[in-house]
């Protein structure tokens, strides 16, 4: 398809990681993925914490950690209400702005929480966290790209509980969208013949996630994977080319852990019934998938009845145990808004507690602390002591085999710095081994059967190859390393403000002062609604 040439390409695969390939590399399944994991330099890449997709891929491209560039998850948080992460809650400059302000172009496509996208020279797909028909750059690319290449989309046409697909339609549906980010990549380089190009794969995460490990249908998308790989690799010969992930995955083999309820024991959160809690997916996703944008999520009217009901007793598990003594338990519930589940049971009552977890892919607690959240239980000079209480507390925590359920538990400043800091989780806390799915709601017991058989792991990989490339050196790569390496193969000094360094893959670049990000150094876009995948992240 294209007849142009990129001189730096990153495919960005997320959750790829070495014991996945390898086992891929095994049957044969994935040739373009193997062969520039064997004739370059291929190696394990520590990702951060949290290792999640909406904050995992900016301090990728940006080269800095949560703490300067403030995304932490899939939400940030106004008080104890919440909105969905775009790109303007990315507060450091990607790659690509680098690259533009040394007169370099570049073709992005598919990238987590770039949507409204910047003005650069080249051209820009927004990817996961963005709405379905995103803003693109230039205005109304998708609508020129698409008769060419076909139906492009980000997201499946289905969603996780919609029965009405078979499980070989919906992986046909996620090879489907493998392809058009290929294709929608290579028609745009063909245009705009960038200097660097970034196309991201997002379903060899999720593909997991939906199938629960299930490799009938890991292989199929990584092989459609593959295949797009390898087409952009003929068609945009790049000189260079780097693969990297956002993080690993891998099996989950611990129970689950209900965080919330566990600081409950210990006295520091207090819960509520018919409360509004933490958001649930299902309803954003309906209103993106039509189109539509809020803040936040908002009982509805059915809703407000279920937490009206809760509050004298009436739960959801009370209502669900008499519709099955009559066998209507699952028709009900098939026409019933999802967050009736969430109304009706416990919820964290927020400004009645210490401490929380506020959704579990923070990866730690947040103080209820005086003065920063509005009703704020904490006083200032309590902190440093109900901080060293939870510590203490949570590092004790066994499970029920007696491991700890912890490998790390500190404060935010041994993982986050920078001026976003105050954004951050006040203590980190990381699952022994990634074993044990974390929980934010309330059930009455600290423990629970396991949630999921496969989830993210701490490493991924970084693979360099090509034109200027040491395929030998020793090193050990860290997600923040990336955008200084690639910068660097490119002869453009990386940023000062970067926490990655250089690898020895290439030649080394001493980094530069740039301008500080802002308003006034960046051309900052209208903030928009993204969109969570269906991959229960809240629960």
């Amino acid at each position: 398809m294209s007849n142009a040439d990129v001189e730096t390409l990153l495919i960005g695969i997320d959750a790829g990681c070495l014991p996945v390939f390898r086992r891929l590399f095994d049957e044969g399944r994935i040739p373009a993925i193997e062969s520039l994991c064997t004739d370059g330099f291929c190696a394990p890449m520590e990702s951060q914490i949290p290792p999640w997709t909406p904050s995992a891929w900016p301090s990728l491209y940006t080269g800095v950690n949560p703490g300067k560039h403030g995304v932490y998850g899939f939400v940030t948080y106004e008080g104890y209400d919440w909105r969905v992460v775009s790109s303007g809650d990315v507060n450091e400059f990607t790659m690509w702005e680098l690259l533009d302000s040394h007169d370099r172009s570049s073709v992005v496509v598919n990238a987590p929480v770039t949507a409204p996208p910047p003005a650069i020279d080249g051209a820009v797909i927004p990817g996961f966290m963005g709405p379905e028909d995103p803003e693109c750059h230039p205005p109304g690319l998708l609508e020129s790209v698409r008769p060419e290449i076909g139906d492009y989309r980000i997201y499946p046409s289905y969603h996780t509980d919609d029965e009405s697909y078979t499980d070989a339609e919906k992986v046909e549906e996620y090879q489907n969208l493998v392809r058009m980010r290929g294709d929608a990549f290579r028609c745009l380089v063909d245009r705009h013949d960038p200097d660097f190009g970034f196309v991201q794969f997002q379903r060899p995460d999720t593909v997991f996630h939906e199938f629960d490990g299930d490799w009938d249908a890991v292989r199929p998308v990584y092989e459609a994977t593959d295949d797009a790989i390898g087409a952009v690799l003929d068609d945009c010969d790049p000189d260079r080319v780097f693969l990297a992930s956002d993080h690993g995955m891998g099996p989950y083999e611990r129970p689950q852990f209900r965080v919330n309820d566990y600081l409950r024991s210990e006295g520091f959160v207090t819960g509520a019934k018919g409360g509004k809690g933490m958001p649930g997916w299902s309803p954003i996703r309906e209103q993106l998938r039509r189109g539509e944008t809020s803040e936040s999520w908002e009982p509805s009217f059915v809703e407000r009845a279920a937490a009206r009901a809760a509050s004298v007793g009436l739960t959801a598990d009370r209502v669900r145990a008499a519709l099955e003594r009559v066998n209507l338990a699952d028709t009900v519930s098939q026409h019933l808004p999802s967050n009736v589940s969430q109304t009706g049971t416990e919820q964290v009552d927020f400004p009645a507690s210490t401490a929380y977890l506020r959704a579990r892919t923070e990866l730690g607690v947040r103080i209820n602390l005086e003065g920063r959240e509005p009703e704020g239980v904490v006083p200032p000079g309590d902190y440093e002591a109900v901080r060293a209480e939870i510590i203490d507390a949570l590092e004790s925590v066994t499970a029920p085999g007696g491991e700890p359920v912890f490998e790390e538990v500190g404060p935010r400043e041994d993982y986050f710095h920078g001026p976003e800091l105050e954004e951050a989780v006040d203590v980190v806390i990381v699952p022994n081994d990634f074993q044990h799915f974390l929980s934010d709601q309330l059930a009455g017991d600290p423990f629970g059967e396991r949630k999921t058989a496969w989830n993210h792991k701490r490493h991924g990989v970084f693979v360099a190859a090509g034109e200027g490339i040491d395929a030998d050196p020793v090193c050990e790569p860290h997600l923040f390393d990336v955008a200084p390496t690639i910068l660097a193969s490119m002869g453009i000094p990386p940023s000062d403000r970067m926490d990655g360094t250089v690898l020895p893959v290439t030649s080394p670049a001493a980094p530069t002062s740039y301008p500080p990000y802002g308003a006034d150094s960046v051309e900052v876009q209208a903030d928009i609604e993204g969109r969570l995948a269906d991959l229960g992240y809240i629960e």
